[in-house]
């Protein structure tokens, strides 16, 4: 199994930790941030396939803001390709 350890930029968490396994999603912590929100989006990403949850979340906004949570676990994922 391998885990990402991504510094998030532009949002408010502070460290995201993904473990991956063959190509799909096993766990998935996020310091900081929107506790309840990433807890959610933890559950929902584990068991999915790394490639979907990019297209899935990539892109996502919040507020004003360039990025996102999700589009930042997105970019955690593209690095370690």
């Amino acid at each position: 199994m391998d885990t990402i350890q991504y510094t998030p930029r532009g949002v408010c968490s502070k460290q995201m930790e993904i473990d991956v396994e063959d190509g799909v999603i096993q766990a998935v912590r996020v310091m900081g941030g929107c506790n309840g929100n990433l807890k959610g989006i933890a559950s929902l990403l584990k068991g999915m396939e790394v490639e979907d949850a990019i297209a899935r979340m990539e892109g996502i906004r919040c507020g004003m803001k360039s990025t996102s949570c999700p589009d930042q676990l997105a970019q955690a994922l593209k690095s370690a390709r």
